[in-house]
């Protein structure tokens, strides 16, 4: 019986679910929480000039770009549309001059984590060596 060593692309691809499990962890956390629509999480959107009617429409649409990004078929999508919400989320928190560095360093570790699992992603991005 022969006990193979892992390829670099198993190490790369193992590397990425890693790294994409923790945005996709928080971000399905955070979706949660905006549904359930908790005493806290009303009081942080109200800051930010969110209508309590407004944020659980904005958990679900989280919760679901989120899923899109999961199915490997359709990650590259997920990626794209979790940009744009992270992207609405840091515009948000650069209008009332609160700290954004959060949804821009989950945006980097979506596409992070995709790169090194996706072979089609690091073909457009390569790195030279």
């Amino acid at each position: 019986m022969t006990t193979e060593q892992p390829t670099q692309d198993n190490k790369l691809i193992w590397a990425g679910r890693i790294l994409s499990a923790l945005p996709v962890l928080a971000l399905l956390g955070s979706g949660v929480m905006k549904i359930s629509q908790s005493p806290q999480v009303l009081e942080g959107f109200a800051k930010f000039g969110y209508q309590p009617s407004q944020i659980a429409p904005i958990g679900v649409l989280e919760i679901l770009c989120t899923i899109v990004y999961l199915i490997p078929q359709t990650s590259v999508l997920g990626a794209i549309l979790l940009t744009g919400y992270l992207g609405g989320a840091t515009a948000t928190h650069v209008r009332i001059s609160d700290a954004f560095l959060a949804p821009v360093l989950i945006g980097m570790m979506v596409w992070g984590g995709l790169f090194l699992r996706d072979p089609r992603i690091r073909a457009l991005i390569p790195l030279r060596r």
